[in-house]
């Protein structure tokens, strides 16, 4: 280390540049600005962030849900941040789900060049005997069939205009299953494959298809299983967390559960220029949960 003028020079560079530089890598530019992006389930929880992290980044949103009132409470949030928005009531149990959505999109931007399907449920906590038929149905038509159908729908856009980026959303019950919910298991695997599948199919339109794992996120969706299991042991939902953590996530080693905001800022780096060697993969948010490689 060397003194020259008035800067001092480490590695061949005067601190001022390399201080340029490191805000330069803080200040990443994603490359979505202007972008067009489709949020299924982004009333709340990971859709929510999904959708607040891409427009953050200038992206144009669609957010869609069943509650028209949730929706709309939702686009007014992201509104309020700035965010040009289209909220666009969907049922994703319904066959024609993916292509009002897509359609919306394009009818209001004028194209489609991010496709994030995070709509999905767990329905039912039972054992495998206890499992219907319908079960088994309800759960593939809504965790899987709603992204093949939204997929379907946004690939001719994409196609045309020889770029687009796709993310579904698993779990980590896909790689770690869970032994008391296997209808949802299953259907999380299948969008696993079905992402690495399409990947290989669709490289050479330049459309990126990648998967991302959350682990124990704090959503409504947990919230409401932690405040009945908290209920029933007399403990807070903080303390319930916990226990859960302790009994059904022990490999947790951050030691806490995620948050929405944690799992939109990997989507919205998968959506974006910078990811464009990225195809394929399986991307775990889950602190560490999933145990083996």
């Amino acid at each position: 280390m060397t003194s020259e003028g008035n800067g001092i020079r480490r590695q061949g560079q005067p601190l001022t540049v390399r201080r340029v530089l490191i805000e330069d890598a803080i200040q990443m530019k994603l490359g979505i600005d202007g972008k067009i992006a489709l949020v299924t389930g982004a009333s709340a929880g990971i859709g929510f962030a999904a959708a607040e992290a891409l427009a953050r980044e200038g992206a144009m949103v669609v957010i869609t849900g069943r509650s028209a009132d949730h929706l709309a409470d939702a686009a007014a949030r992201l509104r309020a941040n700035g965010a040009e928005v289209e909220a666009v009531v969907a049922d994703a149990y319904k066959a024609n789900c993916g292509e009002v959505a897509v359609s919306a999109a394009i009818r209001r931007f004028g194209t489609l060049h991010i496709l994030v399907n995070n709509v999905g449920t767990l329905d039912k906590l039972a054992t495998f005997e206890e499992l219907s038929d319908e079960d088994w149905e309800n759960s593939f038509a809504i965790n899987v069939m709603s992204a093949v159908r939204a997929i379907r729908a946004a690939l001719p856009v994409m196609r045309h205009q020889k770029w687009g980026r796709i993310i579904n959303l698993s779990s980590e019950a896909a790689s770690q299953p869970d032994p008391a919910i296997q209808h949802y298991c299953a259907t999380k695997a299948a969008i696993s494959n079905l992402t690495k599948s399409l990947s290989k199919a669709l490289a050479c339109d330049g459309i990126l298809v990648n998967t991302v794992s959350p682990g124990t996120i704090r959503t409504p969706l947990l919230h409401g299983f932690l405040q009945e299991m908290a209920r029933e042991r007399n403990v807070t939902v903080a303390e319930m967390e916990k226990i859960h953590l302790r009994d059904a996530r022990p490999n947790v080693v951050l030691g806490r559960a995620g948050e929405a905001s944690e799992i939109g800022s990997v989507i919205t780096f998968l959506a974006s220029e910078a990811a464009s060697f990225i195809t394929g993969a399986e991307v775990r948010v889950d602190g560490g949960s999933v145990a083996s490689l």
